[in-house]
């Protein structure tokens, strides 16, 4: 018997082939595709794939084929008797059937209730319309009457199914037998010249090619980047934030958080067992001026007036924030005083309930820009400029206490989504007793603002729990899937 791209080319020599499930009933579909395929890319044959639907029974619906719909057999126990059948008794003599057989016959008007019994209401017996149907629907697969199918479809006595079938017509280099194609130019087919004879299998350009195994951007490196752009065309220079460990001095003594803040307490931040302590800073007359301005106030200010601990103040904690990062680049600015711009993008740490939108590990995003002569107009000003170039256009802020900057602003943006304003970061100019502490002149300022690297990302994507974008139930299809966002795009 011949193998199937030849019974294909037989079948298709007497005429068109319309169904090939027709033509070749007992065919598999993969196996004809795979012949159609390979008969196709010789020009031999054109086909083109059909999707057939059709209707299966389930073992109820074969039951009623065998002993009769169940609305029929309660019809025909009714009338054994002329005294009809007890309702008590239904569920007797047909099982659970009978209820839903006693619905159906009641539907139909087949039966009638007569006191604590079901009697007939009919003379002659009707015909088994759903065992009729159903058996048409075993027979040819399908039914005319799209209402009765969809009844018997929500009496669940029947299934979809979907089959691929073809369509098939000669190509223009059909041909009863089929020859070998080389499928590769050798050199002994050039030494030879055999390879002018030979007939090449045609290149099929519009293949796709295998899917190479591969790493994928997180969405939140996707969004980080999106943001270092931001800056960087808006003049920033980068932080080095590599250091996730910091001193009470750098991340909360130079930033003016009293000692007995409750940031500072232990179900805020996480301290560090071993070792405890930081050495002391090199610049000795800037951990004077920290000490001075907290104990008894310095440089315009009355400070805090409480007896500052250097062992507190050296305690090794891991960063709440990466305004500690900001600090010791002003520090190190205050040696050549000028004009700068800085920004940051890292992890920072607090120990704070996991729950749909907080994890005790997030990301900050952090600028600062010191000039001289700022103003708290300019600030505003550059908040709009900076978040415009995000797609928010739409800004308020709000008077807020932060210990190391006054005046300072919360920064709100209109959610047309969620049809309100939401807080998207903070701001600020830092106090001028944290800036001359260092050694900046009095006329240098300098505007702080942050916000969260996991909320614009999570708008972006449209995620409602932070689980979803980090930790060990983050979907890797929709880290693989995703393509990078673009700020510019209306991000609220």
């Amino acid at each position: 018997m011949a193998d199937l791209p030849h019974q294909v080319l037989q079948a298709l020599d007497k005429s068109s082939i319309d169904d090939t499930a027709v033509t070749f009933p007992d065919i598999e579909t993969g196996a004809m595709q795979g012949a159609l395929s390979s008969l196709a890319a010789r020009s031999m044959v054109k086909f083109k794939p059909i999707d057939i639907e059709f209707w299966t029974l389930t073992p109820e619906a074969d039951e009623i084929i065998a002993k009769g719909s169940h609305e029929i057999r309660l019809l025909e126990e009714v009338t054994k008797s002329m005294e009809g059948l007890k309702l008590a008794d239904v569920a007797k003599v047909l099982g659970p059937a009978g209820k839903l057989g006693q619905l159906r016959a009641f539907k139909n008007g087949w039966v009638k209730k007569d006191g604590d019994k079901l009697v007939s209401n009919v003379v002659e017996k009707p015909e088994d319309v759903t065992a009729k149907d159903l058996k048409t629907i075993k027979e040819t697969g399908t039914l005319t009457d799209a209402k009765e199918m969809n009844e018997l479809r929500k009496r669940k006595l029947i299934n979809k199914g979907k089959k691929l079938s073809y369509s098939v017509e000669k190509g223009p280099e059909f041909a009863l037998e089929i020859k070998k194609l080389e499928t590769d130019l050798t050199s002994d087919m050039i030494a030879s010249g055999s390879w002018k004879t030979q007939t090449f299998k045609p290149y099929n350009f519009d293949a796709e090619g295998a899917i190479t195994p591969s790493g994928a951007l997180h969405p939140l490196n996707k969004v980080r980047e999106e943001f270092r752009q931001i800056f960087f065309a808006m003049g920033f220079s980068e932080m080095p934030t590599n250091q996730f460990v910091e001193s009470g001095f750098w991340n909360f003594d130079t930033l003016f958080v009293p000692q007995q803040h409750p940031a500072r307490d232990l179900q805020d931040t996480f301290y560090i067992k071993d070792p405890i302590k930081a050495d002391e800073p090199e610049d000795k007359k800037y951990w004077e001026n920290i000490h001075k301005v907290h104990e008894e106030g310095a440089f315009g200010s009355i400070g805090y007036r409480y007896p500052w601990s250097a062992d507190e103040s050296l305690r090794l904690v891991l960063r709440t924030h990466t305004t500690a990062v900001s600090s010791r680049m002003l520090h190190k600015l205050a040696a050549d005083p000028k004009p700068a711009r800085f920004f940051s993008i890292d992890r920072v740490f607090r120990n704070e309930a996991v729950d749909a939108t907080h994890l005790a590990e997030f990301h900050q995003i952090e600028g600062v820009i010191a000039d001289y002569d700022l103003t708290l107009g300019d600030l505003i000003g550059f908040m709009d400029r900076f978040f415009r170039r995000m797609g928010v256009d739409k800004l308020r802020f709000k008077p807020a206490y932060n210990p190391y900057t006054e005046p300072s602003m919360e920064i709100f943006a209109w959610h047309a989504g969620l049809n309100k304003w939401i807080e998207i970061g903070n701001s600020g100019m830092f106090r001028p007793e944290m800036l001359e502490s260092m050694g900046l002149p009095k006329d240098l300022r300098v505007h702080g603002f942050g916000l969260s690297l996991e909320r614009p990302t999570m708008i972006k994507y449209k995620l409602s729990n932070i689980r979803e974008l980090v930790g060990h139930k983050v979907d890797l299809d929709f880290i693989e899937n995703n393509p990078a966002v673009r700020l510019d795009e209306d991000l609220v």
